[in-house]
């Protein structure tokens, strides 16, 4: 069993295309479906389904998935390490973005990143912060910017605190609440809610906040996308609860952003995977000095 081989699996169980897999590796097809039943041979077991259209992971690949990213994994974090040794730093560094990431400062961070260690391609991955969690647990992921939940990180997980912020509500600017200094949560009881879906990282803060208060959490509408939101309150379709770093999408003049009493407050983290697992690209970004700083 070669490294390349397992690239080549990774490769077409990424894409679920032996075309799409050659063109990514730079071979030709033939060579890629060689070296997969010549795996498969090796292994006894068939690690793709296919039929004309599709090509997907056998229960046999699932099992031969986070195998094949440990080593290959482990061996490009290897040539990292030695390049990061020589003092030319390259390779590749997967980050993980849920909603928000644009009013961190990983963006600036990255910037920095990029003009240190040119050589180093960064992938990133939108996404959730549920889908992005396992990602960075299982590997494929380097690290993630996800909400931190009410109950905190996961201690297998080291991480980095990027933005603190809190909830509010976004109100038609006619309507009355628009210039009051604060909205209770009671006040909303009656009124169509427009926030997050159920796989939002911040859904948890606002329904755990409303337990607290004792008022009912019904949203009327689901979206991850506050600028949707705030279309929504601008159609009148009721009060949307959004982050308050959406105060720039707020700034639209048919809304205002008014503070909740009692405050729904949340974070958001760079969260990876500590030890032996952490690539030389990565520690290199977190050394990386915050360019927001002095």
């Amino acid at each position: 069993m070669e490294v390349r081989t397992l690239q080549y699996f990774l490769a077409v169980a990424e894409e679920r295309s032996f075309t799409r897999a050659a063109a990514r590796c730079h071979v030709a097809q033939p060579a890629i479906s060689r070296q997969i039943r010549g795996l498969e041979r090796e292994l006894g077991e068939a690690l793709f389904e296919r039929d004309s259209r599709t090509v997907r992971l056998s229960a046999a690949g699932e099992a031969l998935l986070p195998h094949a990213r440990t080593v290959t994994g482990a061996v490009a974090a290897a040539r990292a390490e030695f390049a990061a040794r020589s003092g030319l730093l390259t390779g590749n560094l997967s980050l993980g973005a849920a909603d928000g990431v644009e009013h961190s400062s990983l963006p600036a961070r990255l910037g920095a990143f990029h003009r240190q260690y040119p050589g180093v391609n960064v992938h990133l991955v939108d996404g959730t912060s549920a889908s992005l969690v396992p990602q960075v647990r299982q590997g494929s992921l380097d690290a993630a910017f996800v909400a931190v939940p009410p109950g905190g990180l996961d201690p297998d997980f080291d991480h980095r605190i990027l933005v603190r912020d809190e909830i509010v509500a976004v109100v038609p600017a006619d309507r009355p609440e628009a210039g009051r200094p604060e909205l209770g949560l009671g006040q909303l009881a009656d009124t169509p809610l427009i926030t997050y879906g159920p796989d939002s990282g911040l859904r948890p803060h606002l329904s755990a906040a409303f337990d607290r208060a004792g008022v009912p959490f019904r949203p009327a509408y689901a979206t991850n996308h506050v600028a949707l939101q705030i279309e929504l309150v601008a159609a009148g379709v009721g009060i949307a609860l959004a982050a308050a770093a959406a105060r720039g999408a707020a700034a639209d003049p048919r809304v205002t952003a008014v503070p909740l009493n009692p405050r729904v407050p949340y974070a958001k983290a760079l969260i990876w995977r500590p030890g032996p697992h952490t690539s030389a690209p990565l520690r290199a970004l977190l050394s990386t000095p915050d360019p927001d700083r002095p």
